[in-house]
């Protein structure tokens, strides 16, 4: 297998770092607009597999002529770019996967490519990071041992182990993303009825092993695609995991206008953002550096089988690996898009189309690869 890594940041690296040290993977490719920085991952993995290229995604005729050389794509570029690059997998015949961002309707729009991927025989997955990604395999395999599907309930965070004011949170993927999710409405299922709700709504205490009390609550985007998948539904809810008071100090933001795209302010004369001033000035604030970061992450899955009311639970805490220098939110993420790459690539996943993870993802697989990569999901199951 051939494998194509588009994007040099942090969740391409470790995407690039697991294919290297898969047996089946013949060669990775590292492809990033800035040169130098494919180089550097390229010599901090130090792997005779591994070769650094330019590429400007932005550019289809050159991304098509790269793509086309490999078997499988993992696409680690912003959302922005995740059409692009499906369409183009389509054009070169290459299966492409991709880490998701639901904001503006992208996965939708990829999935409206499913004959076309499934005339070219390609498989393209979306939303394969850990929300959406993982919390989707999860769901769909907790559905899969149900007679009768009837509620899916999510909770995700990427949290600091030590937290600190005046946030007590540290960024693990793109502010900007961040601030969509808490600014864009959640869609939820509510007694079998799709309805939006504001994000940083309904907080509710949650604990975990090592941690609590910690609040959840709603945000946009997490329940991805699985309100279609399972149209049935009497109840799906996805909750972001912070410490307490995260939620109510951000929502202030939130009602100021300062996370919003559409916004401007006149300030001496010159348009400015209030968004981009929030995010250069949270930026460096937020940033994790070397803090040791966790990953807490609960899929709550019910419904019926024989005749009984049953409930399926999976549960990861996922901490930094020391060691290596990895942190929580990339070992989950970018082992979990570079596990389902492989799966394509070694003919386990076979059906070709567009496939939201849920539907074409082996959950039991899956669990067992990444217990491999020490992410460890634990399954427990609940009869009433």
């Amino acid at each position: 297998m051939k494998a194509l890594v588009l994007g040099a940041g942090l969740m391409g690296k470790e995407a690039a770092r697991d294919l290297v040290q898969s047996e089946e993977v013949s060669s990775v490719t590292i492809a990033d607009i800035d040169i130098k920085k494919a180089e550097r991952v390229c010599q901090q993995l130090y792997s005779s597999k591994i070769e650094a290229k330019q590429v400007d995604a932005s550019n289809e005729r050159k991304l098509a002529a790269l793509m086309n050389e490999h078997d499988v794509v993992i696409n680690a570029l912003f959302y922005a770019f995740n059409e692009t690059v499906a369409k183009t997998a389509i054009q070169v015949g290459v299966h492409s996967v991709d880490l998701g961002g639901h904001i503006g309707h992208i996965t939708d729009r990829i999935l409206q490519l499913h004959e076309k991927a499934k005339q070219a025989g390609v498989t393209i997955i979306p939303d394969l990071g850990v929300a959406p990604g993982m919390i989707n395999i999860l769901s769909g395999y907790g559905a899969s041992k149900l007679d009768e599907l009837k509620s899916i309930k999510l909770y995700v965070g990427g949290i600091p182990v030590r937290p600190e004011p005046p946030l007590e949170y540290n960024h693990v993927f793109s502010l900007e993303g961040l601030f969509d999710h808490y600014t864009d409405p959640s869609l939820i299922i509510r007694d079998g009825r799709k309805q939006e709700i504001p994000s940083l709504s309904e907080i509710e205490t949650i604990y975990f092993d090592r941690f609590g009390p910690l609040e959840a609550f709603h945000t946009s985007g997490g329940t991805s695609t699985l309100s279609y998948s399972y149209p049935q539904l009497e109840c799906l809810e996805y909750k972001t995991i912070r410490y307490p008071g995260h939620a109510e100090k951000f929502k202030l933001l939130v009602d100021l206008n300062l996370t919003r795209n559409d916004y401007e302010v006149e300030v001496k004369g010159q348009k400015v953002k209030p968004r981009d001033v929030l995010l250069a000035t949270l930026s460096p604030l937020l940033d994790l550096k070397d803090k040791e970061d966790v990953v807490l992450l609960r899929v709550i899955v019910g419904g019926i089988k024989n005749n009984k009311e049953t409930i399926f639970e999976y549960e990861t805490v996922t901490f930094k690996d020391r060691k290596k220098n990895i942190t929580a939110m990339a070992r989950t993420t970018a082992n979990t898009i570079s596990v389902v790459a492989q799966m394509i690539g070694n003919g386990i996943i076979e059906k070709r189309g567009v496939y939201p993870p849920e539907q074409i993802v082996l959950g039991d697989i899956y669990i067992k690869e990444m217990a491999k990569r020490g992410v460890v999901i634990k399954e427990k199951q609940y009869v009433k």
